[in-house]
């Protein structure tokens, strides 16, 4: 198509690209035309390069492909954007080599109050448990702790639990543990957020984890120069995410206090990224603290900064057998985890949220809490009669035959991460895989069953939990195997992946007519790869690479 006239010379155009627009009616084009934000055409070298004024910007693409921005449907931003910090223990194996690179990193903060590690295997000692001995030897005079890549768990050395006062034990609310060892004293290894908190707040970050510890804002209020870091904090966050292709964030955890920050970055130099933020339910909240849920909603709902969704927990994970099972762990045949809300209440958690009109994400890992979550949505739409709702259930790493089918009759979104199934990406079969015992593989994390059971399929990283990258994403995804040969193959093509990164995204979100797809009228949101990603072999993909991404007709990362 194409358009003239000298008003409508274009702000930006890409010219020279493998135009995938993701638009069925119109799959693919060369050249991309944007102005005010928005996209005003597509099609051919040629009739693009007709709104080209003398102020347009222009920018070759070099034959890679062209995309719609990546949407990041599950993640968390200001806890992310504090850990890029921290010391990154991905791939290290052994005592020695866990050793090495503590004591590398431990002088290069000299003035931390706490050592704070990321991302280190459940498995890193290979069959022996991670105990506060072991981190005692390696780094005695300093507290220092380090968190499995899920969050879940985190281990710290004497030091760092005699400081956070939890050496002799505490009680603690159900799922959560501080495993003790035969002396009467905390072994280390503490499981979910309540165990591992104190330990985290003397690391001064305690406000990046609000909208997952509490969902509350902080007390006392930051000083300025607190607020100064924390903004900080956001934008490089935000700088990450525009980095790696990213235009839309659906964050999952939230409090005022981080709309707030974000709204102050919006104000001063414009946002990256559109961000959404939750209201985050707790299970010791009280139904009538929705209202806030409700106020946020409605002060934040423009393009760039919105709310509209309330966050619950209702289990745990697999590794630490705090995931809610229907059947017992393969290898804990007494135990199927505790839920953090009985079906009950989340059923009238369902129902009150609904009511309200807001969307709810719950995460559910195992098919216990998957199963309960469905069963909540499904008495919200008896009570409050049925609406475009799109409630999500986050991870599903479990399902059972009889719920698969449940997601497309409730019109529930299935939001899951291709880099999380053990083996995909970083992480190791075991323990993993045991505990779910071959019984259940064919119903793990099983993307493919959902989508052709006619569910919503929308993918996302989870950041920090897992490398915020969606090509990352993409390739895990399309190179899935099974664990067995029995089992069903649940790989996307290439374009179902791009598609749940994208599409899929924007349907989550309630704006499938505004992004997600590259069309005239849509949000200038998109992004140049760095190769013709369809002509690329899918192990090679990791190779292909953001070189410009725009947000908003605006260049939010140039390579």
């Amino acid at each position: 198509m194409s358009v003239t006239g000298a008003g409508h010379n274009a702000d930006l155009i890409v010219i020279n690209g493998r135009v995938q627009t993701m638009d069925d009616d119109n799959p693919a084009a060369e050249a991309v035309a944007v102005k005010d934000g928005a996209i005003i055409a597509i099609g051919s070298r040629a009739s693009i390069e007709e709104l080209k004024g003398p102020a347009t910007k222009v920018i070759d693409a070099k034959g890679g492909s062209v995309v719609p921005g990546f949407i990041e449907a599950h993640m968390h931003l200001f806890s992310g954007g504090a850990e890029l910090a921290h010391l990154q223990l991905t791939g290290i194996h052994g005592f020695e080599a866990l050793q090495k690179a503590i004591r590398d990193y431990a002088p290069t903060r000299p003035d931390a109050k706490m050592l704070v590690g990321q991302g280190v295997d459940y498995t890193v000692l290979g069959s022996e448990r991670v105990t506060r001995h072991h981190l005692d030897a390696i780094l005695p005079d300093r507290p220092f702790c380090m968190a499995a890549p899920d969050h879940h768990t985190m281990w710290a050395n004497t030091k760092a639990l005699e400081m956070a006062g939890i050496l002799q034990g505490r009680t603690l609310g159900p799922g959560n543990e501080i495993v003790m060892g035969d002396d009467g004293l905390a072994a280390g290894e503490l499981r979910e957020g309540e165990a591992f908190g104190p330990v985290l707040d003397l690391a001064g970050e305690s406000r990046v984890r609000l909208g997952l510890s509490t969902g509350g804002e902080p007390d006392p209020m930051p000083t300025a120069a607190e607020r100064d870091a924390d903004r900080d904090i956001m934008r490089r966050g935000l700088a990450w995410c525009a980095r790696h292709g990213i235009t839309s964030i659906q964050n999952m955890d939230g409090n005022l206090y981080q709309l707030e920050l974000l709204a102050e970055i919006e104000a001063e130099e414009g946002l990256p990224c559109r961000v959404q933020i939750p209201f985050h339910y707790k299970n010791f909240m009280t139904l009538d603290m929705l209202d806030k849920a409700s106020t946020m909603s409605e002060h934040y709902n423009s393009e760039w900064l919105s709310s509209g969704m309330v966050k619950v927990f209702y289990d745990g994970v697999l590794d630490s057998w705090t995931a809610v099972m229907v059947e017992p762990y393969a290898d804990r045949p007494d135990w199927v985890g505790e839920p953090l809300f009985t079906p009950q209440q989340f059923i009238d958690l369902a129902v009150a949220v609904d009511k309200r009109g807001l969307q709810i994400a719950v995460h559910s890992i195992g098919d216990g809490a998957v199963r309960a979550v469905l069963d909540g949505y499904e008495a919200a739409q008896k009570a409050n009669g049925k609406r475009d709702s799109r409630h999500r259930v986050e991870h599903i790493e479990v399902t059972t035959t009889a719920d698969v089918p449940r997601f497309a009759e409730l019109g529930v979104i299935a939001s899951m991460q291709p880099p999380h199934p053990p083996g995909a990406m970083d992480f190791p079969l075991e323990p993993t895989v045991s505990r779910i015992g071959p019984a259940r593989w064919p119903l793990s994390y099983a993307w493919r069953t959902l989508k052709d059971a006619g569910a919503h399929v929308v993918f996302a990283s989870d950041w920090p939990v897992s490398p915020i990258d969606p090509i990352l994403g993409i390739r895990a995804a399309v190179l899935r195997k099974p664990w067995a040969e029995s089992d069903p193959d649940q790989s996307f093509s290439l374009r179902d992946a791009l598609a749940a990164y994208t599409v899929e995204g924007a349907y989550a979100e309630f704006a499938e007519h505004r992004k997600g797809t590259l069309k005239p009228g849509y949000m200038a949101d998109l992004v140049v790869l760095s190769a013709d990603i369809e002509k690329t072999p899918p192990a090679d993909l990791h190779k292909v690479r953001p070189v410009t991404t725009i947000c908003g007709g605006k260049i939010t990362y140039q390579a």
